[in-house]
Parts: structure tokens; C-alpha cells; sequence
């Protein structure tokens, strides 16, 4: 027996239960009519002409209905005579690579065939001005030539950062836009700085550049779109923050003030740009940003398929597997962390042979005298937490909570013989 199993070798495992979390389910079931009554406007309608060339930027995140939002936007410009096009808006991801760009919208399900028109990718870019503290500001050169600029993205609250404007319109513009050196510019000061320069930047661009209007969805706690709006320029400046409310209030949570242990079965950068979302696991990659509950010790035990070996986040554990290290692609994940200025994420926590000896790592470190009294919760990921496993000493909590109900007699883990979660 090696020493760490020696370490860890009476150290027990709680037993689990079930627990519903209740969130608030409202959405929009017929979106592509709530987006086309929001875009038939007047004064929507009046910013495209025919024959304009339009960009219309599409990120990397995973927007519920990200397909149909663009489809039924494309249909729209085309129907007033404009010929758009669509114009990968994400920074550096992909690999910072025109091709890699492309490919991140297809596995999106974002194709020229579902959207109706061209997609022009380049990480080429245009410097159209500097702000006062001096770092310049890049427009993707396709974009910097249309005649129109259209912005589709999701408005919620930032990991990173907190602001009046953190993940939105503004964002999309400022460092989506700006492909590879725009992230990089936009980034250069740090997050501490990112609630002034991420709206300076965009207000700059949409004054310089003809940003035509945005289209912007706030998603419920199961990542279904509750609302949709088309903002011109002059609305986002002014309503963007009133959406990010919003965002926050239908944000989903874990109902805990403090824990132990989380344990997470994935991470990865199709469930958020941080691999997991800070907002939920209480941990977050800088200083600046807050909330969620307080825990002592967070175990990732694997990687998403869709990930594709990038493990940002894996850092901000404090324990992962030998499984989730082998999958890491180091190149992809150090260039986030390069690109964003944050490495801290991009290290690779404490490592263990299997899951079982991950977890007991963690209930051996999480600071109580009495180990069979440990708080621990798992979750899959954090997209999916309206039902979790929480040991057994959280069951009065949870009894007593109004969002929370438990749906199972105790059980014991499920470990096969390589000491990993069946």
C-alpha cells in the first residue's frame, strides 16, 4: 500500500441521498415569434436597408436555441432586402484559429445551412481607436467592412467580475468582436479593471462602427430562454443592466451557505467558460467577483466529451483524477489562461489515482474534527442542479428548505473496482 492510501485508508465516505431543487421554470415556448414581434419594429426596422452587407456576430456559448435565434434573425435581414452574414464573435476560442472558429459554431449546430447565409471566418482584425487608459480597441475585419453590425448573445452575470454590464451585448462587442487581440486588449488590465473597459470598449465600437441593434435572450435555471429583446445601440447602453438583473434573479443556486465538500462530476467549457460555473460552486478565478456558498474543499472528477480536453477550471478545484489529467489538452487549456490573463484555473489541482481516493482526499482536508458529520454535496455539473446527492448530515437543512426536497432513502456510493463512480 502506498503512502496516500495509507493517509486515506479509514477515511469513510458518507452515505448520499436524492434532493429536488426547485427552480423557477417560466420560459418562452414559441421563441422564433417572440424574436420576429421584437425585431418587426419600427425603429428596428428601420436601421436595415437593402443591399446592406450585415455581420452578424454568434459566439461560442452554448445559448439555448442558439440556431433558431440566428435563423430566425438571418430571415429577417433578408426579408428587408439586406444580405447578411454571420461573423464568429469569441475571442480567441477555437484555438484562436479561423478554422477553429468555424467548427466551435458547428458543434453549436450554428451551420451556413441552418442559418441561411454565409459565415466569414478570419482572425484578422482592425484597430479603430485606443481608450484614454490606452489599450486599443479591434473590430473583426469582416465586420469593420459591412454596412451593419447585429450582436446575438445570452446577458447573465460574469465569473470573473462584477459590474453594472458583465457577460452580455457589451461583451459580445468589446471582446467577441475583437477575436484574439480584442480578448487579449480587453484583458490586458485584468478583471480588476473589466467593469470599466468592457463597456468603454463597446460604446467606442458602436460609435465608430455601424452596430445596427442586439439581439439579447436572459435564460431561466434550467438554461431555457424566459426572455428575449432587440436593443438598438442607444438601448443597450441604457437597458442591458436592467437585463443582467434579471439574469441574476433567475440565476440557479445551490441553497447551502457553507460546505465541506462539493464534488463535480464534469467540468468543461461547453458548461461554462470557466468549466464550472462560479456563481454556482461559490469559487470564482479572481478577487473581484462574489456569491454562492462557501466551501472548503471542491473535488472535478472528469472531463465533457464536448470539451474536447480543454480543463480550464480544473485549477480553481482542489482535487481531481488521474482520468481528468489524462484527457487534458494543456495547449488549449494554457491558452485560456494566457488570452485572459487568470492562470490560476489553468493548473492542474491535486491529483489521485481514482475517484474514490479523490473524494476521501477531500473529507480528510476539509478542516472537521468528525468525519462521518461531513457536509458534502455532488452535483453532475453546474447546468444541471435541480436534482443533486447530499450527505446525510444536510438532510434536516434540506427538510426544512423551501426550494429542496429529498427524493430518495440514504444510499451508498457506487464504486467499481478501479475505485471509480460506476
Amino acid at each position: 500500500m502506498g503512502i496516500l492510501q495509507e493517509l486515506l485508508k479509514d477515511i469513510p465516505v458518507p452515505k448520499m441521498a436524492k434532493v429536488r431543487v426547485n427552480f423557477d421554470e417560466s420560459k418562452i415556448e414559441d421563441l422564433g415569434s417572440a424574436l420576429m414581434e421584437k425585431l418587426d419594429q419600427e425603429h428596428i426596422r428601420a436601421t436595415v436597408k437593402p443591399g446592406m452587407e450585415i455581420a452578424v456576430a454568434v459566439g461560442s456559448r452554448g445559448l439555448d436555441r442558439l440556431v433558431e435565434l440566428t435563423a430566425v434573425t438571418v430571415k429577417f435581414l433578408k426579408d428587408l432586402g439586406a444580405k447578411p452574414f454571420i461573423v464568429p464573435s469569441m475571442g480567441s476560442h477555437g484555438g484562436a484559429t479561423a478554422e477553429g472558429q468555424r467548427e466551435v459554431l458547428a458543434h453549436l449546430g450554428v451551420t451556413e445551412e441552418s442559418a441561411g447565409c454565409e459565415i466569414r471566418s478570419s482572425m484578422e482584425v482592425v484597430k479603430i481607436d485606443e481608450l484614454e487608459n490606452g489599450l486599443p480597441i479591434y473590430v473583426d475585419k469582416y465586420a469593420s467592412e459591412a454596412d451593419g453590425i447585429v450582436i446575438i448573445n445570452r446577458v447573465k452575470p460574469h465569473t470573473a467580475f462584477r459590474g453594472p454590464v458583465e457577460s452580455g451585448i457589451m461583451k459580445m462587442i468589446s471582446i467577441g468582436l475583437g477575436k484574439q487581440k480584442g480578448a487579449e486588449a480587453c484583458h490586458q488590465l485584468g478583471f480588476k479593471y473589466m467593469a470599466e473597459n468592457v463597456p468603454a470598449m463597446a460604446k467606442v465600437i458602436m460609435e465608430k462602427k455601424p452596430v445596427l441593434f442586439g439581439v439579447a435572450t436572459v435564460e431561466n435555471a434550467f438554461d431555457k430562454v424566459a426572455l428575449v429583446d432587440v436593443l438598438t445601440p442607444d438601448e443597450i447602453k441604457e437597458k442591458e443592466s436592467a437585463l443582467q438583473e434579471k439574469a441574476k434573479g433567475l440565476l440557479p443556486k445551490l441553497f447551502f451557505k457553507d460546505l465541506d465538500v462539493l464534488v463535480i462530476n464534469q467540468i468543461g467549457k461547453n458548461i461554462s467558460g470557466d468549466g464550472m460555473d462560479p456563481n454556482i460552486t461559490g469559487r470564482y478565478p479572481t478577487p473581484y467577483a462574489h456569491g454562492g456558498p462557501e466551501v472548503n474543499k471542491m473535488v472535478v472528477l472528469d472531463l465533457t466529451p464536448e470539451t474536447e480536453g480543454n480543463a480550464n477550471g480544473v485549477g480553481t478545484a482542489d482535487f481531481t483524477t488521474q482520468r481528468l489529467v489524462d484527457k487534458m489538452d494543456r495547449e488549449a487549456t494554457y491558452a485560456n489562461g494566457l488570452t485572459s490573463t487568470v492562470v490560476a484555473p489553468t493548473k492542474i489541482a491535486t491529483t489521485l489515482p481514482n475517484d474514490r481516493e479523490t473524494i476521501k482526499a477531500a473529507i480528510k482536508t476539509c478542516n472537521i474534527l468528525d468525519f462521518t458529520t461531513v457536509k458534502l454535496v455532488r452535483i453532475n455539473n453546474t447546468l444541471e442542479i435541480s436534482e443533486i446527492e447530499v450527505s446525510e448530515p444536510l438532510l434536516d437543512y434540506v427538510n426544512n428548505h423551501p426550494n429542496m426536497e429529498v427524493v430518495s432513502d440514504l444510499y451508498d456510493w457506487s464504486f467499481n473496482e478501479e475505485g471509480n463512480l460506476a
